[in-house]
């Protein structure tokens, strides 16, 4: 038995006006998956514990199969071991994002404007961070580049718990309230100042404003936390694990857990990431002698968080088009049976750009049994519809593995 989890990162949503009062998953053609829901167990899962922040972390760490509770330390660490920083026990990671600021003089009177920066290039983020190394680098704190606007600042023998915020969280608010606070609060929020200062006239964000783009002109710290330890996915499940994704987020969990993680060409994270080459790289993987392999498609999420419903239909569509026929279809010519999990970690809806902590839709589909719990479509009603209900988020996979 092969099995695969296929995570439509962020790809639940409230109803929007301007579909028909539909969602982005009710709005999307998605025949693949109308023909596998009849015949397949849909319903709700809780994958976001009580008291928990909604991020990506918790809730793809949650399904899977890791209790947030029991493994979580926070989001940058994770990040920071699929970079290959080395952390010792007393280091503390914090997410440094590239963004986009609004012009106002006082630091303080700033918009959000974009958690991204548009999105820049790992090209142009890296000429900008390694700038600001020279100015930030120190015996206790060291900024790493990354992907795009995705970066880590380390800071040696730290402390937690600061009140930090995500950058994707406050969209076009005034940043005031959600500047940060505690013990190194006074100089995380002094380097993101002086960050705004060095880059507004560097010749990098010069070019990006002259070719219409938004200029990465600060850096947001958020998502602090110290080094995890989860336990290997193998000893756990009695199987062979791989990852795919483009977000070291993702990756990172899977190198804790001792998984292979799997880079794929043209995975951007984003709905023009290479959805067909993620989908072979899977259906390769399985095939080649893996039990089990987790793929993450960020685009939903991204989508969500610019309130760009058309293309979070789009990146559904490719999931149900694309990446869920060629993994099925790759199984069945080589004579192998499986079993597929289809849920997104969390909602990110179009209308409010974040993250929500409600539960989501998921699809259990197995060509070995019949599964039917009544659904007729993959969507948020339908699978409140049935009644079927996980309410910890780490049991998820052990209903999908419980099939043999």
């Amino acid at each position: 038995m092969k099995y695969a989890v296929i995570l439509g990162d962020g790809m639940a949503d409230w109803k929007i006006p301007a579909l028909g009062d539909k969602t982005c998953l009710e709005a999307a053609k998605t025949p693949t998956l109308d023909a596998l829901a009849p015949k397949a167990e849909v319903g709700l899962c809780k994958t976001v514990p009580d008291g928990m922040k909604p991020g990506s972390d918790v809730a793809n760490m949650s399904v899977l199969g890791f209790n947030p509770k029991d493994y979580y330390t926070g989001r940058s660490p994770l990040e920071a071991v699929s970079m290959g920083i080395e952390l010792s026990d007393t280091d503390v990671t914090l997410r440094c994002n590239l963004v986009t600021l609004s012009d106002e003089e006082n630091y303080e009177d700033k918009t959000m404007a974009d958690y991204s920066a548009g999105e820049i290039s790992t090209q142009e983020a890296a000429e900008l961070i390694n700038y600001l190394k020279k100015y930030f680098d120190d015996e206790r704190m060291t900024l790493y580049p990354g992907i795009s606007y995705r970066h880590c600042l380390v800071v040696r023998n730290g402390v937690t718990g600061h009140s930090l915020t995500p950058p994707h969280d406050i969209s076009d608010k005034k940043i005031a309230a959600y500047l940060p606070e505690g013990e190194l609060g006074a100089k995380y929020l002094e380097m993101m100042k002086k960050s705004y200062e060095l880059l507004k006239n560097h010749p990098v964000n010069l070019a990006r404003i002259a070719a219409g783009k938004r200029p990465a002109n600060s850096i947001w710290l958020w998502g602090e936390g110290t080094k995890p330890g989860l336990s290997p996915f193998e000893k756990l499940h009695d199987l062979k694990g791989g990852i795919i994704s483009a977000v070291d987020l993702v990756k990172g969990i899977g190198i804790l857990a001792g998984m292979k993680v799997i880079e794929v060409e043209g995975a951007t994270g984003n709905y023009d990431t290479n959805f067909r080459g993620k989908a072979e790289a899977a259906a390769k993987a399985l095939t080649d002698g893996l039990d089990f392999v987790y793929i993450h498609m960020e685009a939903p999420d991204e989508c969500g968080h610019h309130g760009d419903a058309e293309h979070k239909i789009y990146s559904i569509e490719q999931i149900d088009g694309v990446v869920i026929p060629t993994i099925i279809s790759a199984l069945e010519k080589e004579g192998e049976h499986y079993a597929i999990l289809v849920c997104p970690d969390h909602p990110t809806p179009c209308a409010c750009k974040t993250h929500i902590s409600d539960p989501v839709p998921y699809l259990i589909y197995t060509d070995t049994k019949n599964l039917s719990n009544g659904a007729r479509r993959y969507t948020e009603d339908e699978a409140a519809s049935t009644g079927t209900y996980v309410a910890e988020g780490h049991k998820l996979i052990e209903k999908l593995f419980s099939i043999k």
